[in-house]
């Protein structure tokens, strides 16, 4: 085995996960059809979920709401208990479809198309996968796209995957 040259590169895949279906099915899509049992062990997959901004109230917005440390703290709690349920289930997914795929996690906290980016670039990612809300022009230009954002910023390879047709609904 002195020449390997013909083996494959190992390959760092970072996967955006959120409490979405839609990010749970790019993650399935990814292991069904980007990742192959012959070269899983050739592969990371990074799970990456972003926890947004926390909105902060303060007594001049005219709101009047002061949030007690006790209350930010469960909110901070609550918080991390959704990011770590993400994450276990995407865990389990990937153990589910490949037992020998290696898996690294992170947690960040920010903006998710600011942290997604910087993030690819920062690890030296290869793919970058994520799902696709399929919000309408509208939706879209009041919410922002995050896969749109990414696909536009990051330097590697960015895989959007839409929702199943059959998951779609009327429009």
């Amino acid at each position: 085995m002195a020449d390997d040259m013909g083996a494959a590169k190992e390959r760092r895949i970072l996967v955006a996960v959120d409490e979405s279906e839609e990010s749970m099915n790019a993650l399935s899509w990814c292991l069904k059809n980007v990742l192959v049992s012959s070269s899983s062990s050739k592969d990371t997959l990074i799970l990456l979920y972003v926890k947004p901004p926390r909105v902060v109230y303060s007594a001049l917005d005219g709101t009047g709401y002061l949030f007690s440390s006790d209350i930010m703290e469960t909110m901070q709690k609550y918080s991390n208990d959704i990011a770590n349920c993400v994450i276990e289930k995407a865990k389990k997914m990937c153990r589910e479809q490949f037992q020998d795929v290696k898996v690294e996690t992170m947690i960040e906290h920010g903006d998710p198309r600011d942290v997604i980016c910087q993030t690819a670039e920062q690890l030296h990612i290869d793919m970058l996968v994520m799902g696709s809300h399929g919000y309408g022009v509208i939706k879209r230009a009041f919410l922002g796209s995050v896969s749109n954002h990414c696909a536009q910023n990051v330097k590697c390879p960015v895989l959007i995957v839409k929702r199943p047709k059959s998951d779609s609904g009327s429009k």
